[in-house]
């Protein structure tokens, strides 16, 4: 029965991320996503804080509060070091934030990740070896030819690509909801393992913190629709990414993969429910201030 649910979860995983994509691409035009990243600044802080601050944030966490749990303190360090996590467009739906911004934070995360890991993981943790193109492989087939074909669709074939949009969305709204689902069912003994060790709250202190770093910091200077995206994009973290590292070097050590699949049911729900109180602030406000523009 597990196995079966496994199959549906990775499933329903890969349907997401490929019709997320497929949405984007078709909804959006290369313009759009490549605007808001030349802002220079916005740019520099996104990659200090998704590449310097936040690591040095799980490396902290993984010393102090995870001293005593080595495995787990190695699931904290992957998931701070991979960054470009394919949930960030959908988080900035459901948070009304700045869409073109958020495919294009998501994509230049998940290029400078693929050439990151392998150089700063090694010195972080000992022994332990990247596979950059297995992680550019996964990437790669899940995330960028996706969005590259739902690009040229919106380019070329702009009348197929706005009535094959509203499809793709749909498809990822109800996928997302399936992944929910199987998530929180397959891994409810892992989120009861960890009880007690710190983990759970090693987790919470480090999306909180990321998720605030990246808001006021990451945003500063910006629209609140820019400053979502940055809170969102740097809390939610490459879970694929670190799994994919996390079952190279450690599949004798099941704790470290569990770090990594409760992180993952952690970031998507309470980033899920943070984006959806903002996106529902986002309209109460548009709506009072409706009246006093149109008078």
């Amino acid at each position: 029965m597990d196995h079966t649910l496994q199959v549906l979860a990775n499933l329903a995983v890969a349907v997401f991320v490929i019709s997320s994509m497929l949405s984007m691409g078709l909804s959006l035009t290369m313009q759009q996503i490549l605007e808001p990243l030349r802002n220079g600044r916005l740019v520099i802080l996104a990659l200090v804080l998704n590449f310097l601050v936040v690591p040095a944030l799980a490396y902290g966490l993984a010393k102090t509060i995870l001293a005593n749990q080595q495995s787990l303190g190695t699931g904290m360090i992957l998931l701070g070091t991979a960054a470009g996590a394919p949930f960030l467009p959908k988080l900035t739906q459901v948070a009304k934030g700045n869409l073109a911004f958020a495919v294009g934070l998501m994509v230049l995360l998940m290029v400078v990740t693929i050439i990151y890991l392998p150089l700063v993981l090694p010195l972080l943790l000992t022994g332990v070896t990247v596979n950059p193109l297995q992680i550019a492989t996964t990437l790669v087939v899940l995330m960028l030819i996706p969005l590259a074909i739902g690009l040229f669709m919106k380019a070329r074939y702009e009348s197929a690509a706005a009535g094959l949009q509203p499809v793709m969305a749909q498809a990822s709204n109800y996928s997302i909801i399936l992944v929910l689902v199987l998530m929180l069912v397959l891994n409810f003994s892992n989120v009861i393992s960890v009880i007690g060790t710190g983990g759970i709250l090693a987790l919470l202190i480090f999306i909180v913190v990321s998720f605030v770093l990246g808001y006021f910091v990451g945003g500063i200077g910006s629209d609140s629709g820019i400053k979502r995206v940055a809170g969102l994009g740097t809390a939610q973290r490459n879970v694929s990414a670190a799994l994919v590292i996390g079952t190279q070097n450690f599949s004798s050590d099941p704790n470290v993969t569990v770090m990594l699949i409760v992180g993952a049911l952690f970031m998507l729900v309470i980033l899920m429910v943070a984006g959806g109180e903002m996106g529902r602030r986002s309209q109460v406000k548009a709506a009072e201030q409706t009246p006093a523009g149109a008078s």
